[in-house]
């Protein structure tokens, strides 16, 4: 057994075959430790209605390979003796493996309860209402939380190797003004991105109209907000832009308040001009989800006598409106054909008159 008795690196081989194994049984004891919570768990959570086991269920499941592996490595380190430099290696190792870990951890966290909160209640119609505004808020904080959380961690592994991390986040303030100098107009895009968050003029899912462009809000990103037009392509708008621009927000929209006209010819009798506005109050108060403003007979114009109407739309619907307003226009249509009244069209009446025969002059 001359072979097991050779000295590596100040450990014989049987030193190292030893670490070797107990390595190995470490990182198959984590293995099967880790399998085990996540079966608990897992079982605990079918049996409960809270959502917090849930969570950490998922969270543990994200626990890597490569992690087990390092401590399981550390187990292995403590069997020999290493030089100085080699036991820095792994210690190493081990702290990147956990930092690693633990931001992977914080990602799986972020991502599990920013899914929560944007679920919200199904049962509740105001949780379901409000699920794009929660979209909106979740996916700027996850992203803004995770870099702070990772910029953390890299100090944090950095100081463990020994750099100065002093020095280095001075040199990061000073290039920072640099770089935001350089990139102000995706800052600017950035901090739009939290203000839309924060300040909820839109949220995913609302119909707005930006100047000569309207559409349903898709996505609200960190420098962009795209928007699914009513042809059908994809509106993309930076967000620094979008809020400079006037938005018109139509999901919040309680009631439409409708204004239209329509003339009549100049034939129409005095009685017959002042039975129209009470013809229409009936025929739009006729309509359920419909509120009758006023009917006017407004103005004379070149070739018609013009009346104005102006009624509430309780709905924000917009198909639903141009149903109401279909109706409306098809009994107007009929309840004028059924008074003899006529829609009056553009048209001139010309009168011609022949001129007086001259005197003739006496010879």
């Amino acid at each position: 057994m001359a072979f097991l008795d050779y000295v590596l690196m100040g450990n014989s081989v049987k030193a190292w075959l030893g670490a070797a194994a107990a390595m190995i049984a470490m990182r198959a004891a984590l293995g099967l430790v880790r399998r085990l919570l996540v079966s608990r768990l897992k079982t605990l959570s079918e049996r409960t209605q809270t959502q917090i086991d849930d969570v950490v269920t998922t969270v543990l499941s994200s626990t890597r390979a490569f992690f087990l592996w390092s401590l399981a490595l550390q187990v292995g380190v403590l069997a020999v003796s290493l030089p100085e430099r080699l036991g820095a290696a792994s210690r190493a190792v081990t702290a990147f493996a956990l930092l690693v870990q633990i931001g992977l951890w914080g990602s799986t966290l972020l991502r599990e309860l920013g899914a929560r909160y944007v679920a919200g209640d199904p049962d509740d119609e105001r949780s379901v209402a409000q699920q794009g505004a929660r979209q909106t808020a979740a996916s700027t904080a996850s992203f803004v939380i995770r870099i702070l959380l990772w910029t953390a961690l890299t100090l944090v592994l950095l100081d463990t190797l020994g750099v100065n991390i002093s020095a280095l986040v001075a040199g990061l303030g000073v290039g920072g003004v640099a770089v935001a100098l350089a990139v102000q107009n995706i800052l600017g895009d950035l901090f739009g991105s939290i203000t839309i968050a924060l300040d909820k003029p839109f949220v995913v899912g609302d119909f707005i109209v930006i100047d000569d462009f309207a559409g349903t809000v898709e996505h609200v990103g960190l420098k962009t907000t795209r928007i699914r037009s009513l042809h059908g392509e994809q509106l993309v708008f930076s967000n620094a832009d979008l809020l400079r621009a006037r938005i018109k927000n139509y999901k919040h929209l309680s009631e439409r308040r409708v204004v239209f006209s329509f003339g009549v010819t100049y034939d129409t009798s005095p009685d017959d001009l002042e039975a129209i506005p009470e013809l229409v109050r009936e025929i739009v108060s006729a309509r359920e989800g419909l509120r009758f403003d006023r009917a006017h007979f407004k103005t004379f114009a070149a070739s018609s006598l013009d009346f104005e109407v102006v009624y509430y739309a309780c709905t924000s619907e917009y198909s639903l409106y141009m149903d109401h307003q279909q109706a409306i226009n098809l009994a107007l249509l009929r309840g004028l054909a059924a008074r003899g009244i006529e829609f009056a069209y553009p048209t001139q009446t010309l009168y011609l008159q022949r001129p007086a025969p001259r005197a003739l002059a006496p010879q």
